[in-house]
């Protein structure tokens, strides 16, 4: 057992496991180690199939009883991209900043979790790691089969905290009490193909399709709310494979985003987007994929206790907010109330990503403070 953990050390020894997704490449066996270490219940949890799986996935507990305490997280990183100064994934410490990739998203925050746990042994209740090896990839087989195994052993966090990178412009000053949901939607037009001179022998889909467009970027879905922006369109893509300047397509497609508040539902956004383009194509066809739906865990408890121990430790006031993209807290947040607080996220999935060292030990400073009010 080990009283002491030094996080920056840690996160380079997690960012040296090239652990891009859906590849572990032995982070999670590097964690579950320091874990073991700590007197936690460490269970390696593979989960799926081709072709969206085995996903590696780790739960981690120690303790029993009430309260529980969750801390969440990916070990998975995205692609590192050409260009870096140094290997994305030879952590490198100069100037201040510890450089490589994951080091912001979010292997500093497990880190500085772990680091947290070490210092805070006595306690009450229990405190719990819920790693996923799939956070940056489809999120089929991640987060989704953590929530189903707790299910299962009937194990419920009162709280969780997402350790994501929410903070904008110094470590503090956001935490994230709630997410826009995501719907992709792809349309294809079907038409009848046939020469520019003879449209009558013709149905060109693009038309059909210009239409359906028009109609989706002239829907107001709402006026937004007190912690969320209006629901918001973008189409993302139109395509018409049509090398020719005399002929008029036979197909036509399109694809759209909808990022929505919590006065949205995915079903019913996609069951809308049918119908539209049903009445201007009978015989068009829409496919819908919804990543997760908004969620909010309102201002409370939770929220005040990251707050205040952000406030204790660096004397700073955290704007609670729902900006962003998505995160697995839209999984995690059916379990229990969860908010996301992490290191702050201006190089996250960019070249030369990198983390001050000096913010990777505030927050496990922070996160010990939360640990102590919350379980001591």
């Amino acid at each position: 057992m080990t009283d002491t953990l030094d996080p920056v050390a840690f996160a380079a020894e997690l960012i040296a496991c090239p652990s891009v997704t859906p590849a572990d490449a032995g982070a999670q066996e590097v964690l579950a180690a320091a874990l073991d270490a700590q007197g936690f219940t460490v269970r390696r949890l593979v989960s799926g199939k081709p072709p969206h799986g085995p996903i590696a996935n780790l739960v981690a507990i120690r303790g029993s009883g009430a309260p529980h305490f969750a801390f969440a997280g990916h070990t998975d990183v995205v692609p590192p991209g050409d260009g870096w100064a140094d290997d994305a994934f030879t952590p490198v410490v100069r100037d201040g900043l510890l450089f490589g990739r994951g080091a912001v998203d979010m292997k500093g925050a497990i880190a500085a979790f772990t680091a947290a746990t070490a210092r805070v042994r006595d306690h009450r209740g229990m405190i719990s790691l819920l790693i996923t090896g799939d956070e940056e990839g489809p999120a089929v087989h991640g987060t989704r089969a953590i929530v189903d195994w707790m299910a299962a052993n009937d194990v419920y966090p009162d709280m969780i905290l997402v350790g994501e990178p929410t903070s904008s412009v110094q470590l503090g000053d956001t935490i994230k009490i709630g997410r826009r949901g995501s719907i992709n939607a792809w349309i294809v037009v079907p038409g009848v193909q046939g020469h520019v001179a003879y449209p009558n022998l013709a149905d060109n889909p693009a038309t059909r399709l210009v239409r359906i467009l028009d109609r989706l970027q002239r829907w107001k879905l709402d006026e937004g709310n007190a912690w969320f922006q209006p629901s918001n369109l973008e189409v993302t893509a139109i395509e018409i494979v049509n090398p020719a300047t005399n002929v008029i397509p036979g197909t036509a497609r399109a694809r759209l985003n909808i990022r929505f508040n919590d006065e949205q539902r995915g079903a019913a956004l996609e069951a809308e987007i049918r119908r539209i383009v049903t009445e201007e194509a009978p015989f068009g066809s829409v496919e819908a994929v919804i990543s997760g739906e908004a969620f909010l865990t309102a201002p409370g408890d939770l929220s005040t206790l990251v707050a205040s121990a952000i406030r204790e430790f660096t004397g700073i006031e955290a704007t609670l907010s729902t900006t962003g993209g998505t995160s697995d807290a839209r999984f995690l947040s059916k379990l229990a109330p969860t908010v996301e607080f992490g290191l702050c996220n201006a190089t996250m999935h960019k070249l030369d990503e990198a983390a001050a060292v000096a913010d990777i030990r505030a927050l496990t400073g922070i996160y010990e403070i939360l640990l102590r009010r919350a379980l001591t």
